[in-house]
């Protein structure tokens, strides 16, 4: 069971990625379920947000504030139990315009074959290291 969890969120990992880099979310939200939840720490979906639609409108709503993209440079770690798995990870883009660069961890909750919680947390990495 523990192996299918991995797998599904490894999955689900790399079509986030890619929706990230190209603003294509299709086969993200395609892994889903109906009753999905994020979890965000910034406005204007901070807190709990309920629903695939309301995923939709935030992936949306992500690549427009990186509309050229943001790139994954690299993935630092991966932690794992039964049912959830956190991938900690940097990434860099242009944030409207300007230089950016984040660690971040996005934690996935996996039931059935599907993403049905997502949460994420990420501090500003900065230009020392």
């Amino acid at each position: 069971m523990h192996h299918n969890t991995m797998e599904v969120a490894h999955q689900a990992f790399g079509h986030f990625t890619h929706g990230l880099a190209t603003g294509e979310w299709e086969l993200f939200l395609d892994m889903l379920t109906d009753d999905f939840t994020f979890w965000f720490p910034l406005k204007p979906y901070l807190g709990l947000n309920v629903g695939k639609q309301k995923a939709r409108e935030f992936f949306q709503y992500v690549s427009e504030t990186f509309s050229e993209g943001i790139i994954v440079t690299s993935l630092e770690r991966v932690t794992s139990n039964e049912t959830t798995v956190v991938f900690e990870f940097r990434d860099e883009g242009l944030l409207r315009g300007e230089p950016y660069k984040n660690r971040l961890a996005v934690s996935f909750d996996v039931r059935e074959g599907k993403i049905c919680s997502y949460r994420e947390y990420f501090g500003s990495d900065g230009k020392s290291n």
